[in-house]
């Protein structure tokens, strides 16, 4: 039962992958987003998550669950509008959105994803 833990730093890595399930870091939008509005740090975050899943050998349509986080509950219809036009249909992972303070003051939504890594 090995783990695999692929960019690991002191306190996290970016995926850790055991039994061909992927659990992936929460990720943000870029750097070059975050002085954007939702609609736009929602595009930046999740084309992140699609980056780490093909470097784990993995794609949003092998998602098993996503939760996300919201610094305004009142973002969550924009929110969705991007995360319904990313997502491929019949491939919904399970799901929640919570309300939470963000790790500095110009994010506004944050995800962590669990995925499957399918068989070469």
């Amino acid at each position: 039962m090995m783990i695999q833990r692929h960019d690991t730093k002191t306190r996290m890595s970016r995926a850790v992958i055991h039994q061909g399930v992927a659990y992936l870091c929460g990720q943000v939008a870029g750097p070059e987003a975050r002085s954007g509005d939702i609609t736009t740090q929602t595009e930046s975050m999740l084309s992140r998550v699609d980056a780490l899943l093909e470097e784990i050998g993995s794609d949003r349509e092998h998602l098993l669950s996503a939760t996300l986080y919201l610094k305004n509950g009142g973002d969550v219809a924009a929110m969705n509008a991007v995360w319904d036009a990313w997502m491929p249909q019949g491939h919904a992972p399970a799901r929640a959105c919570v309300c939470a303070p963000m790790p500095s003051e110009e994010l506004l939504v944050e995800i962590s994803v669990t995925a499957v890594i399918p068989a070469a």
